[in-house]
């Protein structure tokens, strides 16, 4: 037996409705269905029934201590199709006052935000197999993100590794 990918993630947020708005405008999420304390997307070219389950638990949950004091997920990774999005979502994370980090992982350029939760998540572009540099493959590296300088190298255009 072979796990071959993710197909959804499922969320305790304080507000499902909420956090789905969050998903939804700042990282172009479809709403698929919804009810009193849950909501269903689906992130956009998917085709799966729904990428993102979440459900409420409550305004006076706290917040997640996972990774500071209790074990639990670091962050999902939400891949982009095209370089560019990257830039976009850059700006929309930050207008939202969610974007906490931006690196270049060599094989990825990627973004790091928190949800209206402080739920940490992830958006990335793969970087093709065909485009990787020796440098890019030698071990895991996380260095500031130079998202100019990555347009310069693969063009706004690019597709991401899974994309092509």
């Amino acid at each position: 037996m072979a796990i071959s990918r993710l197909n959804h993630a499922v969320l305790y947020v304080r507000d499902a409705e909420a956090s789905a708005a969050f998903y939804r405008d700042v990282l172009d999420f479809e709403i698929v269905q919804s009810f009193p304390g849950a909501a269903f997307l689906r992130a956009p070219g998917s085709a799966n029934d729904h990428d993102l389950g979440l459900f409420s638990i409550g305004a006076a949950a706290g917040r997640s201590d996972a990774g500071r004091r209790t074990v639990g997920l670091y962050h999902l990774a939400w891949e982009v199709e095209t370089l560019a999005e990257i830039g976009v979502l850059a700006r929309r994370l930050t207008e939202a006052g969610a974007l906490v980090g931006a690196s270049d992982h060599g094989v990825s350029k990627s973004l790091y935000a928190r949800d209206p939760d402080g739920i940490e998540f992830e958006v990335c572009w793969v970087v093709p197999v065909e485009d990787l540099s020796p440098a890019d493959t030698s071990g895991p590296v996380t260095r500031a993100l130079d998202l100019a300088a990555a347009l310069d190298r693969f063009g706004p255009d690019a597709l991401s590794r899974s994309s092509v």
